[in-house]
């Protein structure tokens, strides 16, 4: 049975050199209250998983912003100039990775497979240091499974067992990540009784939650 703990109490599980999975895409389904949290901790050279790096100031642009990350996995950066700037000035490490890549590996990670092949990214500067192989006359790149040590994650609803339901497109990256990470922290907007849930509705099993803690000011 997950803990319920506050954002402060929480976070501290957080530690500087941290490898951090956060859910979400461009801030729909970012915990963005366990983000603020962690931006104003002073952590220093994490390394970030996520889609992007929402907006200037805003969802995982509060860590851009407070120096937290040193380096960061993820599918894009344009909509955040200041990651950007960040990257070209040697601050920030970055690794650009096409989306669909991203969210496999952190899957494997979850399913304990050591990785999978693609096409995708052959021929480009996505193969650049990666194992290539052929198969039935066609070229294929090595992905190596991605996890973490912490998962931030937002679910709409949780049980007091942790079991997660996620509201519409605020889903996407949130139950990859609760699978692929050592320890998982789930913002929720409600925590309920067990059996107020529907079993069938069940998105993420409250096997993989660590802790949960109550959002404000959520939207889905």
């Amino acid at each position: 049975m997950p803990t319920i703990l506050s954002k402060k109490e929480v976070m501290a599980q957080v530690q500087d050199g941290s490898s951090v999975m956060i859910g979400g895409f461009m801030t729909c389904g970012t915990p963005v209250n366990l983000v603020r949290e962690l931006a104003g901790r002073g952590v220093r050279n994490l390394t970030v998983i996520c889609n992007d790096t929402g907006l200037h100031g805003d969802g995982i642009g509060m860590l851009i912003t407070a120096d937290a990350v040193g380096r960061l996995i993820a599918s894009h950066i344009g909509t955040n100039p200041e990651t950007g700037r960040k990257m070209i000035e040697g601050k920030i490490q970055v690794e650009l990775v096409p989306q669909g890549t991203l969210a496999e590996r952190i899957r494997c990670a979850g399913a304990g497979l050591g990785g999978f092949l693609t096409p995708t990214g052959v021929g480009t500067v996505v193969a650049e240091g990666k194992q290539e192989m052929e198969m039935d006359g066609k070229r294929y790149l090595l992905e190596k499974a991605l996890d973490a040590d912490i998962a931030l994650i937002k679910a709409w609803k949780a049980d007091r067992k942790g079991n997660l339901v996620y509201r519409k497109s605020a889903r996407n990256f949130n139950p990859l990540m609760a699978m692929a990470a050592r320890t998982v922290i789930v913002e929720v907007e409600g925590i309920v009784d067990v059996g107020e849930i529907d079993p069938c509705s069940v998105m993420t099993p409250g096997i993989f939650v660590d802790f949960l803690t109550r959002g404000v000011n959520m939207d889905g």
